[in-house]
């Protein structure tokens, strides 16, 4: 395998995988890394319907397999490991992997970011056991049963609506008074006859035997606590951006990749897309965008390079 790349992109998501089609534009040796297979986030998403030249809504499973062939067919490589460190080696970067050290002139971390967690009693215990944080992956194990959704953002709520589509027993538990999803979501999300919300709650425990069989809920203008019966908790409370990688790249506060308007962090030569960096608004054609503008940028450095 060559060791040597002009860039290499870590993360095979929407960004990543933007990136690449357009380094590839820019005539840059490139290779593709990703841990876990390709489409990151997308793969969690039921029907992508917001997302341009699709007038009808798609799967993210099939969103994801279409660019990555689209990138495959172009020539790009995408090797499947995982990257260990990311140091400096004079101008460029020596990445060590599972398959190796390798070696580029410039990074871009597409890494995105994992689900974030609950935090409390019981959640360890149940995940994959009633606990889970992908309905799309394990939705379809508790069709007709009661299903809890707890969060407030538009991920909480697709999902929530994806699962109302295989059971008529949905509870969302959010904080707070109203729901922090686009207007348009929040709508049809109150008009589900399937749906029922917990405003002002928060989810305290999580118990059951064998499996998730209950959640002790705490009403925040009251103080009380109450039992919920459920086979099921989805959580979607936000995510952790994967920012391991970054060096001493500079971060904001959650932990997420300050980048300036060309996406370059502030380790000179290593950039940044997607939900790893402090994006406004984290969405897929964001993402798509952002590798875009990653690998013209990258370039750019590249050959700036070359010619001192």
């Amino acid at each position: 395998m060559q060791a040597q790349r002009d860039l290499i992109i870590v993360g095979a998501g929407a960004a990543g995988l933007s990136a690449a089609l357009y380094a590839l534009e820019e005539r840059l040796d490139t290779l593709v890394i990703e841990e876990m297979a390709a489409g990151g986030q997308s793969l969690v998403v039921n029907e992508l319907i917001n997302y341009p030249g699709f007038p009808n809504p798609v799967s993210g499973v099939d969103f994801s397999m279409r660019l990555e062939m689209q990138v495959r067919n172009q020539g790009v490589e995408i090797l499947n490991t995982s990257v260990i460190s990311l140091k400096r080696k004079g101008a460029g970067f020596v990445m060590e992997t599972a398959k190796g050290d390798m070696e580029a002139k410039a990074v871009i971390l597409a890494t995105g970011s994992k689900p974030r967690r609950l935090d409390i009693p019981g959640e360890k215990e149940f995940t994959g056991r009633g606990v889970s944080y992908c309905a799309a992956c394990d939705g379809p194990f508790f069709k007709n049963r009661r299903i809890t959704v707890v969060g407030s953002g538009d991920s909480a709520c697709d999902e929530a609506m994806y699962l109302s589509g295989l059971s008529e027993r949905i509870s969302l538990v959010h904080r707070g008074e109203s729901l922090n999803a686009r207007s348009g979501l929040v709508e049809r999300v109150k008009k589900n006859p399937h749906i029922r919300l917990f405003p002002f709650s928060e989810i305290i425990r999580i118990d059951g035997q064998h499996k998730l069989q209950s959640l002790t809920i705490k009403n925040e203008k009251t103080g009380e606590t109450s039992e919920h019966g459920t086979d099921a908790l989805f959580v979607f409370v936000g995510s952790v951006p994967r920012s391991e990688l970054s060096m001493e790249a500079r971060k904001d506060r959650q932990g997420r990749l300050l980048t300036n308007e060309r996406l370059e962090t502030s380790v000179s030569g290593l950039f940044a897309a997607g939900e790893v960096r402090n994006t406004p608004f984290r969405q897929i054609v964001v993402a798509a965008g952002e590798g875009a503008i990653a690998a013209k940028s990258a370039a750019e450095y590249i050959n700036s390079r070359a010619q001192h």
